[in-house]
């Protein structure tokens, strides 16, 4: 993710205005995953407590929002079924926490009782794949509670992002008819030759699903 100043996006995504509803992505099959080789010097660890403020640093720092527009309790520690350790940090080496992601566990009587949650990455760490390592912790997390498909939320215009979960296995979920037309734009924003395209084609011309990730 390269990095960028707070409040600005990229010249590449800055054509993108928050259209609503999110995108929705899924993988359906959490088997065989690769391991995580978050890269020196940073280590990867869980949420221990008065892990709180640095959680709401990256994560609004990660969406361009000002401090204390976020907040652990309300968007994890109140949201479905928290345990620490469904909640990874990257920490650099003086062990500060600079990227982040949750494996999300919801009411088991949800539609999609799983999702990838509250992905962030400090600006000045963005470029050395932290969201990508943070993520697959989380979905490893995911696999050891024995969840088989799990599910996320992400913006048109958070192209690294997208393209991250892309490399992750997830795919578009339609969750509304506007997503027909913009998959494609985000696709050739990301400098697809048209294998994207092709791989999808049989989801943007299938059905829309009714569902709600509750993630980001």
């Amino acid at each position: 993710m390269a990095e960028q100043t707070p409040g600005e996006k990229p010249d590449d995504e800055a054509k993108f205005e928050r259209l609503i509803p999110q995108l929705a992505m899924v993988r359906r099959d959490l088997a065989n995953l690769p391991p995580v080789e978050v890269p020196e010097p940073y280590t990867l660890r869980t949420f221990r407590e008065g892990d709180e403020p640095a959680w709401e640093e990256i994560i609004a720092e990660s969406f361009d929002k000002p401090p204390g527009e976020y907040r652990f309790d309300g968007l994890v520690r109140n949201k479905g079924l928290f345990l620490p350790e469904r909640v990874f940090f990257i920490v650099s080496s003086v062990g500060k926490p600079v990227a982040t992601a949750t494996a999300l566990l919801k009411a088991s009587d949800d539609p999609i009782p799983a999702a990838l949650h509250m992905v962030g990455v400090l600006h000045k760490h963005q470029g050395k794949k932290l969201g990508y390592w943070a993520s697959l912790a989380a979905m490893h997390q995911h696999a050891r509670d024995g969840v088989e498909e799990i599910t996320l939320l992400s913006d048109d215009f958070r192209l690294a992002a997208v393209k991250t979960y892309l490399r992750l296995g997830f795919e578009p979920c339609l969750v509304h008819e506007n997503q027909r037309e913009r998959w494609p734009k985000v696709f050739a924003a990301l400098g697809d030759k048209g294998e994207w395209l092709a791989q999808f084609s049989h989801i943007l011309k299938g059905p829309v699903h009714n569902t709600d990730a509750s993630s980001r």
